[in-house]
């Protein structure tokens, strides 16, 4: 994993804690449920959450999550995470057997406060899809979710040092019987999503030692039912806005990240940041350049070069002809006075 300067390096965890973790532990990274029976066919949902020891604040993440063999690794959801900034988006590689992300806390996570019912420590939400009945296998198999050893978390200490990490693996139990019904729980949640992203806006930056100065623009935002997908940048010429019809059925959508280098570095773009979820919901945020902050085209420079050249030969012209004028006038007179 690349570690990236401009934003907080996130450590993950997973394992599931079903012991207090003793003050010697920083952080525990663990599976929840620790145990879970998943019959033939079906689709479940299980949580990487995180606790921190007490007086101890995490500020990011960075997991791998491995896997056996047994269960497929369908999708990541990032709805109900603590983690907002997100460095390496969550990636599965099903020949690895792994899912890979890290990302920030700004402020960083001090642990649950004392009585929350609701368990608001989830780093990630993994879903994985059990197979149908495979020939030569019990009737119960054991897969275990567990943690890479390249898993880290670290500290809000402002230094990033690397906590002591703990982590707990859970057990999908693969049952190879039929159900009354198949289920599917993460299918569930993204059937019942018809709210959009969060509102959200974007900044625009240009810094002499980031992407050779060039602007470019970051932008997030959070979806707290099932999650973003991805995002997409439009840009969209204010000089062509009479053949551009932003919105046509193919309109220049690009799939990116944050942060997103522009293409156009004259500024004369309307710019579009479209976020969807996991269920197809949309939120797009537009931003304007402001007139100020534009930098002046070539042709301006150009345009301005041969303005101030023309002056100049204007002005010789014009001094040399006032020159001339003046000794014709001189001559005349001095012709009138030897007269």
């Amino acid at each position: 994993m690349k570690v990236r300067a401009w934003a907080f390096w996130v450590f993950l965890f997973v394992g599931v804690l079903f012991t207090v973790p003793d003050h010697s532990e920083a952080a525990t990274l663990y599976v929840d449920p620790f145990s879970m029976d998943v019959l033939k066919g079906d689709t479940v949902t299980v949580a990487v959450r995180l606790d921190t020891d007490e007086n101890e604040c995490v500020n990011a993440v960075d997991a791998v999550i491995t896997y056996g063999e047994g269960i497929q690794a369908v999708d990541v959801s990032r709805g109900r995470s603590i983690l907002s900034l997100w460095v390496e988006e969550p990636t599965i590689d099903q020949d690895a057997r792994t899912i890979t992300f890290a990302g920030g806390i700004p402020n960083g996570y001090c642990g649950r406060i004392p009585g929350d019912p609701s368990l608001t420590n989830v780093i990630a939400e993994l879903v994985f899809r059990a197979p149908g009945f495979t020939i030569g296998r019990s009737e119960t198999e054991s897969v275990q979710v567990g943690f890479g050893e390249q898993s880290r978390v670290l500290l809000n200490d402002g230094t990033g040092d690397e906590a002591p990490l703990r982590t707990v693996p859970g057990t999908l139990n693969l049952i190879q019987q039929v159900g009354t019904s198949t289920k599917d729980e993460w299918g569930d949640v993204v059937d019942q999503d018809a709210i959009p992203p969060q509102p959200f806006g974007m900044e625009l930056v240009q810094n002499p030692s980031v992407f050779s100065g060039k602007y470019y623009i970051v932008f997030n935002t959070t979806d707290k039912q099932s999650g973003i997908d991805h995002y997409e940048v439009m840009e969209e010429s204010r000089d062509d806005l009479y053949t551009f019809r932003w919105g046509r059925a193919d309109a220049p959508w690009m799939t990116a990240e944050s942060p997103y280098v522009l293409n156009d570095q004259d500024l004369r773009s309307i710019i579009r940041v479209r976020a969807l979820d996991k269920a197809g919901n949309e939120r797009i945020a537009v931003l304007i350049p402001d007139d100020a902050v534009r930098p002046v085209p070539l042709m301006a420079w150009v345009a301005l070069a041969l303005a101030v050249l023309i002056a100049l030969v204007v002005g010789v012209w014009a001094m040399r002809w006032y020159l001339l004028r003046r000794r014709s006038l001189s001559v005349v007179q001095k012709n009138d006075v030897l007269s």
